[in-house]
């Protein structure tokens, strides 16, 4: 069983902008985050023919609820959250989740 934080970003104004600030700044900011185990991220694509409804989904996996409290209280957490503002023009959507393997 995992516990994980998803970040759903939605389309942003700008997608290279958005590419560049994720790669170069967000996501050094968010890999410090601690008790994290994982840290995936990708841009979504339609399976359909609709267009998805976000630009990309991130997820941060932690071994316990009790870790990922702490992740989501830690200095780390909030310096990640405050640079939202500078990249994510297409708004986000966040929920956590206990996951569970259904092999």
């Amino acid at each position: 069983m995992n516990f994980r934080i998803a970040v759903c970003y939605g389309k942003p104004e700008n997608p290279a902008a958005f590419d560049q600030h994720y790669t170069a700044v967000h996501i050094p900011l968010a890999r410090a985050v601690p008790g994290m185990t994982e840290f995936t991220w990708g841009k979504v694509a339609s399976i359909g023919m609709d267009e998805p409804p976000y630009y990309a989904v991130a997820n941060m996996y932690f071994a316990d609820e009790k870790a990922l409290l702490a992740g989501m209280s830690s200095p780390e957490m909030l310096a990640a959250g405050r640079d939202l503002r500078n990249f994510a023009t297409g708004g986000v959507m966040m929920y956590t989740q206990e996951e569970q393997s259904v092999r």
